[in-house]
């Protein structure tokens, strides 16, 4: 399923959202909008998704079979490939961030 993309601003609505972020938070008229104190429904990163790149990878036979066989039936062996990569990069990151301290 491929996403559309969305048509360019218009200079019109470029104008307005730029007056529209400089009035102060206080003359922002929010009556319409109640506030939501319960987030108990709320499902994170919805709409968030991740530019994807395809590539080939060559991964020994038994840690493939090991992501394969650790899989539910809403999550596939590439989705814990891939968030198990996230974590080790951002593991990481993190331990640099950490020495250069």
């Amino acid at each position: 399923m491929k996403k559309g993309t969305s048509k360019r601003l218009t200079p019109e609505q470029r104008a307005e959202l730029r007056s529209l972020a400089a009035l102060p938070d206080d003359a922002i008229d929010t009556s319409d909008a109640p506030e939501l104190l319960d987030w108990s429904g709320a499902k994170r990163g919805l709409f968030y998704r991740p530019v994807k790149q395809q590539l080939t990878l060559r991964l020994d036979a038994d840690v493939v079979a090991w992501f394969k066989s650790h899989t539910t039936s809403n999550e596939g062996y590439q989705t814990r490939i891939n968030r198990a990569l996230r974590e080790y990069v951002q593991g990481q990151a993190s331990r640099t961030r950490r020495s250069r301290a």
